[in-house]
């Protein structure tokens, strides 16, 4: 028979989960989005948005991840493909903080880093010591997606924070209830 919450087989989870409240430190806690131009993206994006705005020195931070380029035959132009993709990329960040500004304040920070996605994403929450939250958005057909699917896999064990997980079916009005 297994033991009942607060017998004495138990005692120790009893005494973790009841013990004495630490006082809370200001801190600012910071939600990581994955920015791309898939709708399950857009759909979460608005999510953290919603969220950071609700959350005690809360702050957003949008990510974006370019592959490596394919081209190192030719440095000058691997070179090249690799600075308009950095461009590319910070226009569609800055698009989209604009577009959160007009949509609920919040002023975001922008990452752009090259490589792979899942490693690069995984280096950079581990650089940071502000970040409460990980929010990715689930495919909405045909997977959840490769991101989900990494971080919901064996890597979840290892990160220095939690993963949100926003389905792509969801609306923006849904969205807006639930922040």
């Amino acid at each position: 028979m297994p033991a009942k919450l607060g017998t004495e087989g138990d005692k120790g989870l009893v005494e973790d989960i009841h013990g004495p409240i630490r006082p809370v430190a200001k801190r600012h806690r910071k939600l990581v989005v994955v920015v791309d131009d898939s709708p399950e993206s857009k759909v979460a994006i608005r999510f953290a948005a919603a969220r950071a705005v609700h959350i005690t020195g809360g702050g957003l931070i949008l990510f974006h991840c370019i592959r490596p380029g394919e081209f190192q035959h030719w440095m000058a132009v691997a070179d090249r493909m690799r600075e308009e993709a950095f461009e590319e990329a910070e226009e569609l960040l800055s698009g989209v903080a604009q577009q959160l500004h007009d949509y609920c304040g919040v002023e975001p920070e922008m990452a752009v880093v090259e490589g792979d996605p899942q490693e690069a994403m995984v280096k950079y929450l581990e650089s940071r010591d502000d970040i409460f939250g990980l929010v990715l958005g689930a495919g909405d057909d045909g997977g959840p997606g490769p991101l989900v699917d990494y971080f919901t896999g064996t890597a979840i064990s290892h990160l220095p924070c939690p993963v949100f997980i926003i389905p792509g079916t969801m609306t923006y009005d849904q969205v807006d209830e639930m922040a």
